[in-house]
């Protein structure tokens, strides 16, 4: 198998679609720093399987989507899309039956991703196995990343193991038996299930089994007492009967006591009636009673409010009287501090007005002794300029000295004589130069003296 297209939409910060061709040889992406290069990369290794959102230098898998820029808006999914070729048909046996596979990984935000292979959805691990079984997959050795080339120096044993079995095309043999070994301890862990569940199909059997048995006596201690709950009911029948004869009797006895007792009753009907025609005034002065009850009761309640009321505000203007008697404690203690601290401060004043008594005068002094350096500077440097220019003539009568040498050698002595003049008064001009220069510096040290003094005795006034 070939890799021989990438395609990318939506991924990270390719927005818009991408295609990558990847022909036979060698195949290069060369650009800037954050052109998206190791994107291409981490594409690759997401359509082959990749899980782990930190491969993909991110917090969730959701990351992988475009988030969003400036002028452009985020997206709701990614989707990756890898060609292979398959003429050769090394394929495992899903994918072996076309020339041509193409696997497809897509992911919506906050959804999950699907993977699809020629169309149909399949699993991720069986895309997996279809990588490991080349000799390649989302975890191989040759996808080299970021910091990939240190940890494969310092790789463990086991992790130079899976390189080598990757190498040698046995690593998709490692992922089935991985599997099968995942199916082993499945069966076995059912096979430990079923038997526990036997256990428990026996233990409940013989619970079961012990429920008929006490069945069984159910039923026969029902049956007898079913006989003996009807023998019972029979002998209740019986005296049941024999009361409802005494029943009807005392029926008739109370009968005529009823007649006689509605007789009295109808008596003392015509005596309610007669005492209810006496109570109604009684009535009307007890409603009458009741309202002026309530209306002093009323009254009464308003009164002790409005006491309360004025209970309360007496309370609040004598909290205000207290109130304004501690501010006026305070103002007045504000006030002794502010004239103690007003006197203070005039003192201070007086005593600084004392302390610039002659500041003045020696800022005065000191002024004019900046101004004497000054100009003592500026005369030692008029007496360079002169004692330079000097040197320069002499320069120009030597070298017009030795032009006449050259001409004339018949006054070469006197031209060397007038030579070694002019060279002491050279000496002589030198070292005037550099007394001068000494000098200079001295005065441009008294000035800077006398100026930093000039700036102190400002500070000071």
């Amino acid at each position: 198998m070939q890799f021989t297209r990438l395609r990318l939409l939506g991924f990270k910060s390719f927005v818009d679609p991408t295609e990558m061709p990847i022909a036979p040889g060698l195949t290069g992406v060369v650009g800037p720093n954050g052109c998206g290069k190791s994107n291409l990369l981490e594409a690759l290794r997401w359509v082959m399987g990749e899980n782990r959102p930190t491969a993909m230098r991110g917090s969730g898998m959701d990351d992988v989507i475009f988030a969003g820029a400036a002028s452009r808006p985020a997206r709701g999914h990614a989707e990756v899309t890898l060609t292979l070729d398959n003429s050769d048909r090394t394929a495992p046996a899903p994918f072996d039956a076309h020339e041509t596979i193409e696997l497809v990984r897509r992911i919506t935000r906050e959804a999950g991703s699907v993977f699809r292979a020629n169309g149909k959805e399949v699993r991720a691990r069986d895309v997996q196995i279809l990588f490991a079984d080349a000799s390649t997959g989302a975890h191989s050795p040759a996808l080299v990343r970021q910091g990939q080339i240190g940890e494969l120096i310092n790789a463990r044993p086991k992790a130079r193991r899976r390189i080598l079995e990757e190498a040698a095309g046995i690593s998709g043999l490692y992922q089935r038996r991985h599997e099968a070994e995942l199916k082993l301890q499945a069966t076995e862990a059912n096979l430990e299930r079923v038997a526990d569940v036997l256990d428990q199909l026996d233990q409940r059997l013989a619970l079961l089994a012990r429920q008929a048995r006490q069945a069984a006596r159910y039923r026969q201690i029902s049956e007898k007492l079913r006989r003996m709950q009807g023998i019972a009911l029979y002998i209740g029948w019986s005296e049941a009967d024999s009361e409802r004869m005494e029943a009807e009797r005392a029926l008739t006895e109370a009968l005529r006591a009823t007649a006689a007792a509605e007789g009295a009753a109808r008596a003392r009907a015509r005596e309610r009636e007669e005492a209810e025609a006496a109570l109604a005034p009684l009535r009307e002065e007890e409603a009458i009673a009741a309202a002026l009850t309530q209306r002093m009761t009323i009254e009464r309640g308003q009164l002790d409010e409005a006491a309360r009321r004025a209970e309360a505000e007496i309370a609040a203007l004598q909290a205000r009287i207290g109130q304004l008697r501690a501010d006026i404690e305070r103002e007045s203690a504000l006030d002794r501090d502010a004239g103690e601290t007003l006197e203070r401060l005039e003192a201070e004043g007086r005593a600084l007005a004392e302390a610039a008594e002659g500041h003045e005068a020696r800022l005065a002094a000191a002024e004019a002794e900046a101004e004497r350096a000054a100009e003592a500077l500026a005369q030692r440097e008029a007496r360079f300029d002169e004692c330079a220019r000097k040197a320069a003539q002499i320069a120009a009568q030597k070298e017009a000295a030795m032009r006449r040498c050259d001409a004339a050698v018949k006054e070469a002595a006197r031209l060397r004589d007038a030579t070694l003049t002019a060279e002491a008064a050279l000496a002589a001009l030198a070292a005037d130069e550099s007394a001068a220069r000494t000098r200079l510096a001295g005065l441009e040290d008294e000035l800077a003296q006398a100026r930093a003094a000039a700036e102190a005795a400002e500070a000071r006034l």
